[in-house]
């Protein structure tokens, strides 16, 4: 029998730009100890090989410490490594693999397939199709099914691109992947990268994701996949692997009656550390529902992993208590009025943040002075 842990889509270097500073390089550093997990859950099953395939890095330019740092990472499991360039990573002529190698940062036990030509190797053929550009438009697995390999030795496609015919009709599929490809030359399993989420696409072809969660789309993300097969055409079992150590998720809250504020309150409070959240809260809360709200928003920043908020849609409306205990007579009751009613025009998220602005600095004017 042979086993193999299949990955892909690593994408060391990645700049998380949409979130803080602070928390963008936190969730960049999780991608390396995430490799240094698949070194050990690799050992921990004795697998034969581990395949990477492609964009194992985020961008051609990462750092010299970067590349030395990745290939330390991977240092927990002592057997093969093999792996090829994808979009992002692609073997062009000068490219971050060309520079690794003029660092001496590939170990031996890691070979990086920059050419179409089988890898033989004692258990297994390899059918390694790198991408040398960025965007292919030719299927560059098309050779697979004329390589020749030794009889009764399996054989393992190892590729990056898009499977044809699966994907939505207006989503652009550069370097394309005929369906059906494992069959027709012959696979006993093709090892895909690209997509960035676990798929089966046949009996004997996956999609293994990135092995740490990067986006907050629902695509069954943070996997990893260990691949048994007892002989050459014999059906491969793959099994899925927990490998992520965050949890990005979308909660969408609507505040509509009393209740929803409570609800959503707790939900906010149950954030934790391997959370990754884009919060989004509509519907419309007075004062006192806004003040509970802006304070369990704060304290949820100091437990979860990092938190995007977004609170244009959410309608203040402060109740006539409310404003008369703001105490606004004259010229800023004025204003307030002005606001509220503004809300609902075409500067409407405008007069929404004035007014949260005025009425917490008032709220806090009054807090103080008692």
């Amino acid at each position: 029998m042979i086993k193999l842990l299949h990955t892909a889509d690593w994408q060391i270097g990645k700049l998380f730009g949409q979130f803080e500073p602070d928390d963008a390089a936190l969730l960049a550093d999780a991608r390396f100890a995430t490799v240094e997990a698949l070194a050990r859950l690799a050992t921990d099953e004795g697998v034969d090989l581990v395949l990477v395939a492609g964009d194992v890095f985020d961008a051609q330019g990462v750092a010299d410490k970067t590349i030395h740092r990745l290939f330390h990472a991977m240092t927990g499991f002592g057997g093969r490594w093999v792996m090829i360039p994808g979009n992002h990573d692609a073997g062009l002529a000068e490219s971050v693999w060309t520079r690794a190698l003029r660092l001496r940062a590939i170990p031996p036990n890691v070979t990086v397939c920059l050419k179409p030509e089988p890898l033989l190797l004692d258990s297994v053929a390899i059918l390694p199709a790198p991408l040398t550009q960025r965007i292919t438009h030719a299927d560059l697995t098309e050779w697979f099914a004329a390589a020749d390999t030794p009889p009764g030795l399996p054989r393992i496609g190892l590729a990056h691109g898009s499977v044809q015919g699966i994907l939505a009709d207006d989503i652009d599929s550069s370097n394309p992947i005929a369906a059906g490809r494992a069959g027709q030359a012959r696979l006993d399993y093709l090892a895909l990268g690209d997509w960035h989420g676990t798929r089966q696409v046949d009996a004997r072809c996956w999609y293994a994701g990135t092995p740490e969660t990067d986006r907050f789309k629902a695509n069954d993300s943070g996997q990893a996949l260990l691949v048994e097969l007892d002989a050459a055409g014999a059906l491969p079992r793959v099994t899925p692997v927990v490998t992520s150590r965050f949890r990005w998720r979308i909660e969408t809250l609507r505040l509509q009656v009393p209740t929803d504020l409570d609800r959503a309150i707790a939900c906010i409070a149950a954030f934790g550390p391997a959370d990754v959240v884009q919060l989004e809260v509509s519907g419309q809360t007075d004062l006192a529902g806004q003040r509970r709200l802006a304070d369990a928003i704060g304290k949820a920043h100091g437990k979860a992993r990092s938190l995007l908020t977004d609170l244009s849609a959410l309608r203040l409306e402060p109740t006539d208590e409310d404003i008369a205990e703001l105490q606004a007579d004259g010229y800023l009751g004025e204003v307030l009025a002005e606001l509220r009613a503004g809300q609902d025009g075409p500067d409407g998220e405008v007069a929404r943040d004035a007014l949260a602005l005025l009425a917490g600095l008032l709220d806090e004017r009054r807090s103080v002075a008692r």
